[in-house]
């Protein structure tokens, strides 16, 4: 009778021990991949501590999730005037030319924070534009204002938005999407 009691208790903890190994396994694999690729993850080093979301991580719509369209005050012809208006062309330095993609988050209120930037040369290939450039681009998206606010069954969203920059040797020849 012992003894059945002895192997039943271990097997309880055995199972037990498994089931709790496992939900750890989970969480650490939650905690490890983000929900989709592209997602931007908060970093206290390099963002805006004031950029606060108005709802939860997993509610950060895609622009693939959407038909809302672009979401700026004037829409795109106001926002690229904006730019162009503001942009100095960095001429002088050489092997100035590629995409400059920079994605952040815009909140239901319609500020925007979380900003990532990458650059590429017009085959997709990764590389560095001149600091000039890519500054002065950051700064320029990082400072506008008139976001246009999302909601869906009225209900405030916070979503994502890119700018893609087309560049020939320092100057701007496209803003995309």
């Amino acid at each position: 009778m012992i003894e059945i009691f002895l192997r039943s208790f271990l097997l309880f903890f055995f199972v037990v021990g498994a089931i709790s190994c496992q939900s750890k396994q989970q969480d650490s694999l939650e905690n490890t991949y983000l929900r989709f690729v592209g997602d931007i993850k908060k970093d206290s080093v390099i963002d805006n501590p004031k950029f606060k979301l108005c709802n939860s991580e997993e509610n950060v719509f895609q622009y693939f999730t959407t038909s809302e369209g672009f979401r700026y005050e004037g829409e795109k012809p106001n926002l690229v005037s904006k730019i162009k208006k503001s942009y100095n062309p960095v001429v002088d330095v050489k092997n100035n030319s590629g995409y400059l993609r920079i994605r952040f988050v815009v909140n239901c209120q319609g500020e925007t924070g979380r900003f990532r930037v990458i650059a590429s040369d017009f085959q997709y290939n990764e590389k560095e534009l001149d600091k000039a450039i890519t500054n002065q681009l950051l700064k320029l998206v990082e400072n506008l204002e008139g976001w246009v606010p999302m909601s869906k069954n009225d209900k405030p969203l916070d979503y994502y938005m890119y700018l893609i920059f087309k560049i020939d040797n320092g100057q701007i020849i496209e803003i995309l999407p």
